[in-house]
């Protein structure tokens, strides 16, 4: 089972540092009259540096900018630097958001932005805190770490190996070179199938990062990994943001993927490859159950396997007299309770998009989701959507559907 975008960037930023009693927030543009602060200019040249180095696989150039005296974090960076050796990089920049500065140390809130080359239509947004400190009229970077609740980078937990599929990049970190082959034979064929059954707009390929552990997979979404644990893959990205939004990643768990069976595993990396494709038209209005059902709906799309074989939870529940009363609401789908009734709020959902898909058609169900991502609020969405597509009432769909589970499960 996969979620949708729960590590999405936090805008958290770390404000205490060193002790610094000044702080400069520099704006996007400033005006011929805005006081100009030379440190906060030379550490941004320091950082532009860095980022050109990445891009021009400069490793020298790459050292250059760290504290000559920092011995341990000169080595450090050397590894993440060979670490990212594979890995396409097509642009790589630092936009500064703040500098603190004082005696001759400066601490710069910044966002890393990179972009893989070929695969991401607008760049990954990472928090990053670097501190530097100067020696001789330079700047030099003593430390380089995420902003508070920020993800860390895969290249970070070691060397990162990356398989290019037609339609895939699958990038990963102490993994079986087989295993990512596998995944990116996998992908290839997620990506047409959910293009088939999403008409529209998004870039037709997908980058999954595979790293060490769960526990490393915790790491990478900025989140607790015991809340993933028997979660196949997650998508980290952000809603509604249209196409400048940035861009995203599946992330598989290495231990939970590698218990599932061939079918299990397609279903698991079409699923996400929806939410990609999807994300510029889910938003804040969307609820999970059309979220993740939809995104079942396209997994399951063609298969030969029935509803009982699919959807075995909610199967024994309804012939248990357990019918639901409500489609499931967004706090069943959290991660780290109940299994059996996260698998039922998974299963329900599935059912009420094929419900739309089969009683009006795939075009109408592609519709709904398109028509309540456009609202501005939650409330109502849904509502106007089912109204305006289907001719039918939230109740008078809920009834459709509960009698449907009857029919499929029963």
């Amino acid at each position: 089972m996969a979620g949708q975008g729960r590590a999405a960037r936090t805008a958290a930023r770390r404000t205490a540092g060193l002790g610094l009693a000044v702080m400069l927030l520099l704006p996007a543009c400033t005006s011929d009259t805005a006081p100009v602060d030379p440190t906060a200019d030379a550490v941004r040249r320091t950082l532009d540096a860095r980022a050109d180095a990445v891009v021009r696989h400069d490793r020298d150039a790459w050292l250059a900018v760290l504290d000559p005296g920092a011995t341990a974090l000169r080595e450090a960076q050397g590894t993440e630097f060979d670490n990212l050796g594979d890995v396409p990089v097509g642009s790589w920049e630092y936009r500064v958001e703040g500098v603190r500065h004082q005696d001759g140390r400066a601490v710069a809130d910044t966002e890393l932005r990179y972009r893989i080359d070929g695969y991401d239509p607008a760049p990954v947004v990472a928090s990053r805190i670097v501190e530097l400190t100067e020696r001789d009229g330079r700047w030099y970077i003593t430390a380089d770490r995420p902003g508070s609740g920020a993800p860390q980078q895969l290249w970070q937990q070691g060397d990162v190996e990356a398989v290019r599929g037609a339609r895939s990049l699958v990038l990963g970190v102490g993994q079986d070179p087989e295993r990512l082959r596998d995944l990116a034979r996998a992908a290839d064929l997620a990506v047409p199938a959910v293009g088939d059954a999403w008409p529209g707009e998004w870039a037709g390929r997908v980058v999954v990062l595979v790293p060490p552990s769960l526990e490393d997979m915790g790491r990478l979404l900025g989140a607790p990994a015991a809340g993933y644990r028997g979660i196949a893959a997650v998508t980290t990205g952000e809603s509604g943001g249209g196409p400048d939004a940035p861009a995203d990643r599946v992330v598989v768990n290495p231990e939970a993927y590698g218990l599932l069976g061939a079918f299990g595993q397609d279903v698991v990396l079409t699923h996400e490859t929806v939410h990609v494709a999807t994300r510029a038209h889910t938003s804040a209005a969307t609820p999970m159950w059309l979220s993740e059902g939809f995104a079942d709906w396209v997994a399951y799309r063609g298969s030969a396997r029935g509803a009982e074989e699919i959807a075995p939870e909610l199967r024994d529940a309804v012939r248990a007299g357990e019918l639901p009363a409500t489609l499931p609401d967004d706090g069943a789908f959290s991660f780290g309770g109940d299994a059996e009734a996260l698998a039922r709020a998974y299963e329900g959902a599935w059912l009420a998009c094929e419900l739309i898909a089969e009683r009006w058609g795939e075009e109408r169900l592609t519709d709904v989701y398109r028509t309540v991502g456009e609202a501005e609020h939650r409330d109502g969405a849904v509502e106007h959507a089912l109204a305006r597509e289907l001719g039918v009432t939230v109740e008078d769909f809920t009834a459709q559907w509960r009698d449907h589970l009857r029919e499929r499960l029963g």
